[in-house]
């Protein structure tokens, strides 16, 4: 089933307050309560962007610091980066390539996406802990969309997002770590611009573009948004989307290919 927004057609953004989620919990259970509260409901063809550390506090991806013994290279590290070098460790056992970084922070690969740190943080982490990224970001997605369907009825897509910097941008964006129930790309390429040539080239980053549309409601302190009901997306539903579309090799990507 295709969905497109018309011209004069507005795509909608529900934030989705939810009380503090623990380990343990049940996501959808949490997920369900806070858009009844939010008096929404769920309709057929909505996409609900969860934040990574959601789904990552429900499976308990917590490391105590206090019992990580760090290696000499993450205390090499940590002194060339101004870091924790507990923290490094942690880092050092989610990477699976680390390039460099700056006071504060490595630049790594950590499922085929470029990502301070490998995706481990201590914010929203009780004191002394670090939380990690959700194991399987995309199994897990498709968890919760088989369960929302199972429990509402409702056909969903399911994103799951971290935030990341971008090249040479201060700050932080969006960015898809697990896909559900829509295509993450659009190929432009058969399409032709306003002057009539045809793109090469050029795919849309759809389910990347949602991600950062939604970080702008869930926000990085405690807001309390972990969730964001998007209603009339551009994007293209599809029961099995391949999950390594979003994906580029390193020869072909743009930054990789000149610096690396």
């Amino acid at each position: 089933m295709g969905l497109k927004l018309e011209e004069g057609e507005k795509m909608r953004l529900f934030g989705i307050h939810t009380r503090i989620i623990k380990s343990g919990d049940s996501l959808v259970d949490v997920i369900l309560e806070g858009i009844q509260k939010r008096k929404v409901t769920l309709e057929d063809g909505d996409v609900l962007v969860i934040a990574s550390k959601a789904v990552a506090t429900i499976q308990g991806r917590f490391v105590g610091l206090s019992s990580v013994e760090p290696s000499e290279k993450a205390k090499e590290l940590a002194e060339t980066y101004s870091m924790e070098p507990r923290f490094v460790e942690v880092v050092l056992w989610e990477a699976e390539r680390i390039y460099g970084g700056v006071s504060g922070a490595l630049l790594t690969m950590k499922n085929g996406v470029l990502i301070p740190n490998a995706g481990v943080d201590q914010k929203n982490a009780p004191r002394g802990f670090v939380i990690l990224w959700p194991e399987h970001p995309r199994e897990s997605a498709e968890k919760i969309k088989a369960e929302i369907f199972e429990r509402s009825g409702k056909k969903v897509g399911v994103l799951i997002i971290d935030s990341r910097v971008t090249p040479l941008r201060l700050g932080t964006t969006g960015v898809a770590i697990g896909v559900a129930g829509f295509n993450p790309i659009r190929d432009c390429r058969a399409e032709k611009d306003v002057y009539g040539n045809r793109l090469l080239i050029t795919r849309h980053a759809l389910a990347d573009d949602l991600a950062c549309a939604a970080h702008l409601l869930m926000g990085e302190a405690d807001g309390r948004v972990p969730v964001v009901l998007a209603r009339d997306v551009p994007v293209y539903l599809a029961e099995e989307p391949d999950p390594n579309f979003m994906l580029l090799s390193e020869k072909n990507c743009l930054f990789m290919n000149c610096f690396v």
